[in-house]
């Protein structure tokens, strides 16, 4: 299929370190980047078609991932 996991240390590699430095120290984004990580798998899951909840649903895992993922850049992006 087409499922591809979009992990932040592969999208921006350039932050790699400050991700883990965030993940330690912040607990903000921490929680955010559990529930990004979360939300990734489980779209991971519906393009593999282990599981096939409604379109909607879907989406709005999509947008919500998009969502997280802009917080967590502006968040690494902050000195």
């Amino acid at each position: 299929m087409f499922g591809k996991h979009h992990a932040l240390t592969e999208d921006f590699p350039q932050y790699r370190d400050r991700i883990a430095q965030l993940m330690q120290n912040d607990a903000k984004f921490a929680q955010l980047h559990a529930e990004y990580a979360q939300i990734d798998e489980e779209v991971f899951r519906i393009e593999e078609d282990i599981e096939t909840p409604s379109d909607e649903y879907t989406e709005s895992l999509k947008l919500r991932r998009v969502a997280l993922k802009d917080e967590l850049y502006a968040m690494l992006k902050e000195d």
